[in-house]
């Protein structure tokens, strides 16, 4: 995320529209694949996050479930697009942001699933009726889904 880090240098903690992508992982069971996170801590989420400079969304997608779950994601179904009041966050350092993310559904992964970098804590597949709690963003994206 060298882009944030850099223009969070330039603006501080002032509130931002960050773009972003998540992907709903369906396995054979309907089960959803979720992420433990380590931030906020132990709180799980869709596989996904923020989108670099030059990224279409689903490449942003596709990179983001292959860091957090080692997976590969084949055919990216759109679900929609989440954005307003109800996305303002702010982070454990002060910072300020409106989250608008574009959500995917697939059925199409391949790979072994494995925790690949430093963001988190847990992957498992749930029962859609069965979820821990979750990010809030996450809850509204999975409830349009449901």
């Amino acid at each position: 995320m060298d882009y944030i880090t850099e223009l969070r240098k330039l603006i501080g903690h002032r509130p931002v529209i960050l773009p972003g992508s998540v992907v709903i992982i369906l396995n054979e069971k309907d089960q959803v694949l979720l992420q433990q996170r380590k931030h906020p801590y132990g709180i799980w989420g869709l596989p996904g996050g923020l989108m670099e400079l030059g990224e279409s969304t689903e490449e942003t997608a596709r990179r983001e479930v292959f860091e957090e779950t080692g997976l590969t994601v084949g055919a990216l179904d759109l679900l929609g697009v989440f954005s307003g009041k109800d996305y303002f966050a702010v982070a454990e350092n002060g910072d300020e942001f409106y989250v608008l993310t574009i959500a995917y559904v697939s059925r199409e992964v391949s790979g072994c699933l494995t925790l690949h970098d430093d963001e988190s804590l847990n992957l498992k597949y749930f029962p859609v009726e069965e979820l821990p709690p979750l990010v809030k963003s996450h809850q509204k994206i999975l409830a349009s889904f449901s």
